[in-house]
């Protein structure tokens, strides 16, 4: 701990129940320059500190695997938004769910050439470069690129992301029907009718088309994709690991994590094998999956729950924190580890993720309302963005 001192060009949160890396602990932390200058135990007297009156302060939240841009992209099916008014109204509610990091993930590819995966996105590339520059975004945007491997259109759609600068993260998925996510063939049909808007006779006619698209291109793109990710530096990650074997198959492509494994079998291999593992946040608020799959919180009593995403519902993320903490037998710190310090150490952005001297002065103020986190104030580099 360090004492602290408040010169102009400071800030000083004080009053407030410190979320550490592996303690809570009640006083005040200073930021400058952008950066966490120190960390003091016990009530300051510091003028012009910010009181928090005894709420919660956090490290920004890390979200590594988010579907929003793509809904405020597309809000209705074949419904598709100007691409700078979706990243700002994106970007807002990330930052209001007190993500200071986010990996905006966007799918390349689709087998159906239907839908937002099947059409070119890089004006949002664009958009997030322009607005950035303007200084108006909360958050920080790296980019996510989820590679769907049976599509004949996913090299050709990936190739405006390849070298940008925001491309750190790339995950190799394979929606087939009939296996990983959608190994319950009713769960799919549910889906692609439901979601998509697909008749009962379409689900049917992709159903009996998809082997032949998986045999004819997921083998190329697997290989091409992963070829790209070890020349560049891509972190890599898998996508619904089902089996023993799809996680050894993943560890033989040199990937880093595995998202959203389907099975406990899959999600404990992963584990003993050194991948990190990903689950999703809103499974955990639900007390299961939408799929079918595993349960988040079984994971994480399991001691086999590395990473929460919020997926599709940003807000999921605190709020799955919370009951990891509440009914996962995860200690507070734990427990926002697990969406803050654990997914920024999986993507190798070592500087933040963390309240401790010299992290980027990513915080937010937390306070419990009926037991429940609620997002108060957001600081990105020492600024207050929401």
């Amino acid at each position: 701990m360090n004492g602290i001192t408040m010169n102009h060009n400071e800030l000083v949160l004080s009053n407030a129940r410190i979320v550490l890396a592996h303690e809570v602990v009640h006083g005040s932390v200073q930021l400058r320059d952008g950066r966490i200058a120190g960390i003091d135990a016990g009530a300051t007297a510091v003028p012009g500190a910010i009181d928090l009156e005894g709420d919660h302060l956090l490290p920004g939240l890390v979200e590594v695997h988010t579907d929003n841009l793509e809904r405020h992209v597309m809000p209705r099916p074949r419904v598709f938004f100007p691409a700078q008014s979706a990243v700002q109204s994106h970007d807002a509610e990330i930052a209001a769910a007190g993500i200071t990091t986010v990996f905006d993930a966007i799918g390349v590819g689709d087998p159906y050439d239907d839908g937002f995966r099947a059409k070119d996105q890089s004006s949002i590339l664009q958009v997030i470069d322009l607005l950035e520059d303007a200084g108006v975004l909360r958050t920080r945007h790296y980019v996510h690129i989820r590679c769907e491997l049976p599509a004949p259109n996913a090299r050709e759609l990936f190739e405006p992301f390849a070298r940008h600068p925001r491309l750190k993260l790339l995950s190799l998925m394979d929606h087939t029907p009939g296996q990983r996510q959608w190994n319950d063939i009713e769960h799919a049909r549910i889906y692609y009718t439901g979601k998509k808007g697909w008749s009962l006779q379409k689900f049917e006619e992709e159903l009996r088309l998809a082997p032949r698209r998986q045999a004819d291109h997921a083998e190329p793109n697997r290989r091409w994709f992963v070829e790209f990710a070890h020349e560049q530096g891509v972190a890599l990650a898998t996508h619904d690991d089902t089996t023993l074997a799809h996680v050894d198959e993943a560890v033989a492509l040199g990937a880093a994590m595995s998202e959203f494994p389907t099975t406990m079998a899959a999600a404990q291999h992963a584990k003993a094998v050194g991948l990190a593992t990903i689950a999703g946040a809103p499974n955990v608020v639900r007390g299961g999956s939408h799929s079918g799959n595993v349960a988040a919180l079984d994971l994480a009593r399991a001691g086999v729950l590395d990473v929460l995403s919020s997926d599709y519902v940003p807000a999921s993320l605190i709020h799955a924190a919370w009951c990891l903490h509440q009914q996962g037998g995860f200690t507070l710190s734990e427990a926002v580890n697990v969406v803050s310090r654990n997914p920024a150490q999986a993507t190798g952005l070592h500087d933040r993720g963390e309240i401790a001297p010299g992290r980027l002065g990513d915080v937010i103020r937390v306070r419990e309302v009926n037991a429940r986190p609620v997002v108060c104030c957001v600081w990105r580099g020492g600024q207050r963005v929401c």
